[in-house]
């Protein structure tokens, strides 16, 4: 079973990813391998500069570079079940929907919580940025024209299950754990 995780920042993405860990899936994240790429390069882990090198990653190597990596990685261990975080492309879930045990979850919550949520959690640029800026660089992941771009609005449209998390990360497990039921 691979279950796929999209959403808008700081919608849950990782705490599923955290709670499938602890129920035996290997976890995998696309934004991990931009991580490594920007690290790579020597340049400063931000915000822009992830979006930028992902964009870049697609344009050079193809829209499913990112899912394709990690398909590899997958591929070698077919026994298992495993969590893919930070799907922000059609071309992404494209490429990982070539496997039949694929599922993709798109995570909701409305944008005060999750603007708080991400002060909170203090990560790579985060904590500095103030409500208006956190909507306007929303609104680039959201829907490009480019299509090497983060297009998070047809990742939605393309999810086959929708989670809340706008409750307790109790009810938010609770939540998970019907969705795995409904997948078995």
């Amino acid at each position: 079973m691979i279950i796929g995780l999209t959403s808008l920042l700081g919608a849950g993405k990782t705490t599923i990813g955290d709670y499938l860990v602890k129920k035996g899936f290997v976890f995998y994240s696309l934004s991990n391998v931009i991580r490594d790429e920007v690290k790579a390069k020597g340049k400063e882990l931000t915000r822009d500069v992830l979006q930028q090198t992902g964009n870049e990653l697609r344009k050079e190597f193809g829209r499913s570079v990112l899912a394709d990596r990690i398909l590899e990685k997958i591929n070698k261990e077919p026994d298992k079940n495993f969590v893919i975080d930070s799907i922000r492309n059609p071309a992404e879930i494209e490429a990982l929907r070539k496997r039949k045990d694929f599922t993709l979850v798109f995570v909701d919550v409305p944008i005060e919580i999750r603007f708080d949520r991400i002060k909170n959690r203090k990560r790579e640029g985060e904590a500095e940025i103030n409500f208006d800026e956190f909507k306007v660089s929303e609104e680039k992941e959201l829907q490009s024209q480019d299509s090497a771009s983060q297009q998070l609005i047809h990742c939605k449209e393309m999810a086959d299950f929708i989670i809340h998390n706008d409750s307790t990360v109790e009810e938010f497990h609770k939540k998970i754990d019907e969705l795995l039921e409904e997948l078995r």
